[in-house]
Order: C-alpha cells, then structure tokens, then sequence
C-alpha cells in the first residue's frame, strides 16, 4: 500500500491525477490517534501528504529543512479521516469505538456517491491490505459484520493476529460494491495465505480477502507472496 502512495505522489501520478476530484476514506482503522504509529492515516499522512524523502523545491521553507516534495494537492475537506481521537477523550475504547463508527456512517450516508441496490455507498477504488489470516480491512475470518446491517462497525481487539488493538470498520459490502478493489500481499509470510484466497475454494466467511477475488478487481504480489500460487496464476 505504501509502495502505491509513493507512486501518485511522484511523477507523472502526481500531475495526472485531478486530486480536486479525489475523496479518501478509510475501510478500517485501529483506535489510536492519527498520528499513532499503528494508525492507517499515517502512511497517507506521511507519503501522499508530505511526500518524504524526495528533494524540497524550494516552495517553502519547511521544503528544505526535511528534504520533502510539498504534498499533493489533495483538499483537507477530501480526507475523511475516522474521528477516532476525539472520541477517545474521555470514554472506555468500547464506547469511543462505537461513537466513531456511528459517526463515520453518518458521515458515509450524507456524501454524494452512488449506491448499490441494497444501499451501500459505491468507492470508486478501495485500496486494501490482506493479513495473515486471510482477513481484510477489519472484517476477521467468521466476522459478525457479515450479517450485520451496519455500514461501519467497532469491532473488538483480536486475540489471534497483532497488533491487538480494538478496530472500526467499513461493512465488507463495501468491497462487493466497489468498482475497483485493489489488494495487495507482500513478503513470504503471506505466500500460504495468497494461495489459499487465490487459488483455494470459495469461500468468504473463512476468508474474507475472497470478497476481492472477482471480475474488475486488481491483485498486486511480489514473488514472495506469489510463491505458492500454481504458475499459470503467477503471470510468468
């Protein structure tokens, strides 16, 4: 995911795309503040928004003093961060959780996107990882957010994968309503788990990344993760 952050944030991504145009929300997040380092925001925050790492033009001071590109012309009014932070104050992380999640559908519900028959807002791209246990955004394998009405769910630390921390989440209809899901796997640890979501039987409750398994969606895997795919389905 990072790696596609550093791509529109670089030429020619960076001129090309009409970030006016562009909303970002987020599929899940973990109940941390923005700039947490388990925090989703922060790749966002730290690749798109400033762009480290790339020379300064110069543009403004603060350019040169940490050696970054300005960030990309995205609107602050276009980042609908999950108000995680705020809900926080004051409350147990169950509370904070469920206030965030009702607040983000709120906030999902009122935006002027598309919706699919049953309701759910249409993303034009959905941009997600895929864990270890075959889970995507936070919608674990057996999750109850599959049978769950809500758009956006707090959903509890897990015990089975780090970090074991309490979540929200985006309902998995999300992903079968989008346009264009793009997962992604990276590194050997995930080559058991590739194979099984890729070329393994259908089936969505055990593994949840399969709701991407399907016509119009786009797969990204380095050859560590593709190992143990069959070779007629590693592109070679």
């Amino acid at each position: 995911v990072i790696g596609i952050y550093g791509a529109l944030a670089t030429s020619p991504l960076r001129e090309l795309v009409p970030w006016d145009d562009v909303h970002v929300w987020w599929g899940d997040d973990r109940l941390v503040p923005r700039d947490h380092p388990l925090s989703n925001c922060l790749p966002l925050d730290d690749v798109l928004l400033e762009a480290p790492g790339k020379s300064g033009t110069g543009a403004a001071a603060i350019d040169i003093r940490r050696s970054a590109m300005p960030g990309i012309p995205l609107p602050v009014l276009n980042i609908h961060v999950m108000p995680i932070a705020e809900a926080l104050e004051g409350r147990s992380a169950e509370a904070a959780a469920e206030r965030v999640a009702e607040a983000y559908a709120t906030e999902l519900q009122a935006a002027p996107m598309a919706r699919d028959a049953a309701g759910t807002p249409v993303l034009d791209v959905m941009l997600v990882g895929v864990g270890p246990d075959g889970h995507v955004l936070s919608v674990f394998p057996g999750s109850p957010l599959f049978d769950s009405p809500a758009l956006v769910s707090a959903v509890p630390a897990p015990e089975h994968v780090a970090p074991h921390v309490p979540r929200v989440s985006l309902s998995p209809r999300f992903l079968t309503a989008s346009r264009l899901p793009i997962a992604v796997l990276l590194g050997a640890r995930k080559a058991d788990i590739a194979a099984k979501v890729l070329a393994g039987p259908r089936d969505v409750r055990r593994y949840p990344a399969q709701l991407a398994r399907r016509a119009g969606a786009a797969w990204f895997l380095d050859e560590a993760a593709a190992a143990g795919l069959p070779q007629r389905d590693r592109g070679e």
